[in-house]
């Protein structure tokens, strides 16, 4: 499958119940050839607007986490693990996630990252394993199929708790360092 043929199999998903609230299937932001790529667990009210994640409060505070260590939406892939937005942002439910499933591994696939960063708990524990406690976890490596993993804070939830940000701002070192092992 290429990118089009996924892009349009996505849009056009009636898989779930999300599919009736949503606005707009938010399918991807940055750079498709990029190494490192980055997973959130799903948009929120201004990604459904505007189709596009993390370009609310929660993307731009990503942004300048990214800016700390010289990255920018040139040098990464964006997605979700689900595609639309779960209502009054909510955690989507695992029959949801499972229904996105698909596009998600096969965005993963066609990307070929060598470090992928899970953005909050669900991501980690869909993509790293079940187990997977972020406060305890978060910035630890793990490499799965030849890709480096790890887990941030979600943005959002930094915005809430700020007491959070040192412990990613250390995330965020480790992953400079990562970029400049992994010559990326």
């Amino acid at each position: 499958m290429d990118w089009e043929q996924l892009k349009a199999q996505c849009m056009a998903c009636r898989s779930c119940d999300l599919c009736t609230t949503r606005n707009n299937v938010v399918f991807e932001a940055g750079n498709r050839e990029a190494k490192l790529m980055f997973v959130g667990e799903g948009p929120g009210e201004q990604e459904d607007r505007r189709g596009i994640p993390f370009v609310g409060a929660a993307g731009q505070f990503l942004d300048e986490m990214l800016s700390i260590i010289d990255v920018d939406r040139k040098r990464c892939y964006i997605a979700n693990i689900v595609k639309c937005r779960p209502p009054q942002n909510r955690d989507p439910l695992e029959t949801e996630q499972d229904a996105c499933w698909p596009f998600l591994e096969a965005q993963i696939q066609l990307v070929q990252p060598k470090i992928l960063v899970c953005l909050g708990r669900i991501a980690a524990q869909r993509l790293i394993r079940p187990d997977y406690r972020i406060t305890r976890d978060h910035g630890r490596w793990e490499q799965q199929n030849g890709v480096w993993m790890t887990a941030f804070y979600h943005p959002s939830a930094l915005l809430r708790d700020a007491s959070k940000r040192p412990d990613t701002f250390s995330d965020l070192l480790s992953l400079r360092e990562k970029l400049k092992e992994l010559d990326i």
